[in-house]
């Protein structure tokens, strides 16, 4: 009877060791507890690949993204996630239509290595979500209602099971605007949690990861520049971190691909945050800098060396000094400098902000040491900031 109980003791144990989920969901439940922006997405999840020849939308892929947002730390468990239509449209334009993403992530086919029932290596390919409802439009309009769905048994296996996970930013999820940016994002996101800054495969593996389809660039010069130039500028101008790559070759054909994932510095880091809480609009010009026009940049080169002569000439016998006042009036020769290198933030606020940092030794600079460090002041202030 004893040895009867033990028994029933240990099934249930090993019952309840099945059913636990992996690290991915418990620490999705406590970046779901904190709030905020970031969230994990499982490393299985990451990692999946599309069957060839399909691949997921821009649009759907922020879905997803924030389907596994809002199920947190509950995402493996059987039962349904419920989310606001308002939420959704929060990262899109408002023309695409909710049940087209969702019906396009119920068509989508990924694709894992698994094994057969003889135990022999076999492909496992299923959908994400099995089931999902989208409340009709109403008085209240399409936006006020709501979408309800549920993963499918092999997708909450595989996310229950996840140990590794990437943690990313809901506003840079939502502010990728190519998919496959979006994509290599998550990938570099998940190998840095790794401690594995790269990642590399065959064209093969490229495009499963991704999701290009083989119909399309298949010239590599043309994947470059449509794949891999623009997700790379989407990254580093919005992803906590760089990517570069390297193409390996045979002969002339490139074989492989091997991506290297760097986290950025701590001013970076400042200025990716404030880039990715501005508004969408006009960040391709700032990431490109385009944001000035050629007369705009001759004109501002005549200021600066106006400033440069007057701040390194003498007036009365005295080299001119940093003003308490505001620089727009009597330190126009500052005033300049601010203008050419400050980003186009409010030239007596980084004036204020100088002479914080600056302090008492403030006092001391004139003429060509204060030009100098005036000039580098104003173009770390934008490097932290980013551009208004």
């Amino acid at each position: 009877m004893e040895h009867a109980e033990n028994l029933s003791g240990d099934t249930a144990q090993e019952a309840q060791a099945d059913s636990a989920p992996g690290r991915a969901m418990r620490v999705a439940a406590a970046l779901q507890a904190k709030g905020g922006e970031e969230f994990a997405k499982p490393g299985s999840i990451v990692e999946i690949k599309f069957v060839k020849g399909q691949s997921l939308s821009l649009t759907a892929s922020r879905l997803l993204a924030l389907m596994i947002l809002t199920a947190g730390g509950d995402a493996w468990q059987d039962r349904p996630h419920r989310m606001r239509k308002a939420d959704i449209r929060r990262g899109h334009k408002g023309n695409e239509r909710i049940s087209d993403m969702l019906e396009e992530l119920h068509r989508t086919l990924f694709a894992i290595d698994d094994r057969s029932w003889r135990g022999k290596k076999a492909t496992l390919r299923f959908s994400l979500i099995s089931s999902s409802r989208e409340e009709a439009e109403d008085t209240d309009g399409a936006d006020a209602g709501w979408i309800e769905w549920e993963f499918t048994p092999d997708a909450r296996k595989l996310i229950q099971e996840s140990e590794s996970y990437a943690v990313l930013n809901r506003q840079a999820v939502l502010g990728f605007r190519s998919s496959y940016a979006l994509k290599l994002y998550e990938i570099g996101s998940l190998r840095l949690h790794r401690r594995q800054s790269t990642w590399k495969g065959d064209m093969a593996a490229l495009r499963a990861a991704l999701g290009i389809s083989p119909d399309v660039y298949k010239d590599f010069a043309q994947l470059r520049r449509k794949v891999l130039e623009k997700a790379k500028a989407e990254i580093d101008q919005l992803a906590h971190f760089r990517v570069e790559w390297k193409e390996i070759r045979q002969g002339r054909t490139v074989t492989e691909i091997e991506f290297r994932f760097e986290p950025k510095d701590a001013p970076a880091q400042i200025a990716t945050v404030d880039e990715i809480e501005r508004h969408s609009t006009g960040r391709k010009a700032r990431r490109e800098e385009t944001v000035e026009t050629i007369a705009d940049t001759l004109a501002v080169g005549s200021m600066v060396k106006a400033a440069v002569s007057s701040l390194t000439s003498s007036e009365k016998g005295t080299e001119i000094m940093f003003p308490q006042g505001t620089i727009r009036f009597n330190a126009e020769a500052l005033a300049a400098i601010a203008r050419s290198h400050g980003g186009g933030w409010d030239i007596d606020l980084i004036a204020d902000a100088y002479r914080q940092q600056m302090g008492d030794r403030l006092a001391k600079l004139k003429g060509a040491k204060l030009i100098s460090s005036w000039t580098g002041f104003c173009e770390s202030f934008v490097a932290r900031r980013g551009r208004p």
